[in-house]
């Protein structure tokens, strides 16, 4: 068979989109910082990245033989991985919805772009923001409005007792303090 029509990875044609898909219908919400954030990734790749990469493929095809070429092989893979993430990224910034935590009215109430501390059964305090699909990492308390939590602290005030589906099992959370910063 020829190589044309063999993938090299099976992880090549995923698709980012998939992997962060929003429930049909809603909007794409990002804060001002997300925004930020990926405008900044997009310029990078556009700016520098990709124009690094396509010298280096351009001289590595200069080189001649292109079947055994490292450098040009996988420069071409690299560009077609930057390729893809630059669509993507172009296509999330067009759909998005910015939303300005600090423009919130109704500051007693948890709202998309509220940081929240919240106390589980245990005793544990916690800290989280909900932010948007792209932008949230749970490692940095950024948690996405869709994510159980989120949806379950949605409209909470501080001292209400809140239940959260988990994989463990239904859990109550208390509501310790809302701020949006």
């Amino acid at each position: 068979m020829s190589k044309a029509f063999t993938r090299e990875t099976d992880t090549e044609d995923e698709d980012p989109e998939v992997v962060n898909a929003l429930p049909p219908g809603s909007k794409n919400y990002m804060t001002r910082a997300g925004y930020g954030r990926l405008h900044a990734e997009l310029d990078q790749l556009v700016r520098e990245e990709r124009p690094r990469i396509v010298e280096t493929v351009a001289w590595a095809a200069s080189n001649g033989d292109r079947s055994e070429n490292g450098d040009y092989i996988y420069g071409k893979k690299r560009l077609r991985e930057i390729d893809r993430r630059i669509r993507f990224l172009i296509k999330r910034l067009e759909s998005s919805t910015v939303v300005d935590p600090l423009d919130q009215q109704n500051t007693g109430q948890v709202f998309f772009g509220a940081t929240v501390d919240y106390e589980d059964e245990d005793g544990c305090a916690h800290t989280v923001q909900i932010v948007g699909v792209d932008e949230a990492n749970a490692s940095e308390g950024r948690i996405s409005w869709i994510s159980p939590l989120a949806r379950a602290l949605l409209k909470a005030r501080e001292g209400d007792l809140v239940r959260v589906q988990t994989p463990a099992g239904l859990r109550e959370i208390e509501v310790v303090d809302i701020r949006y910063q």
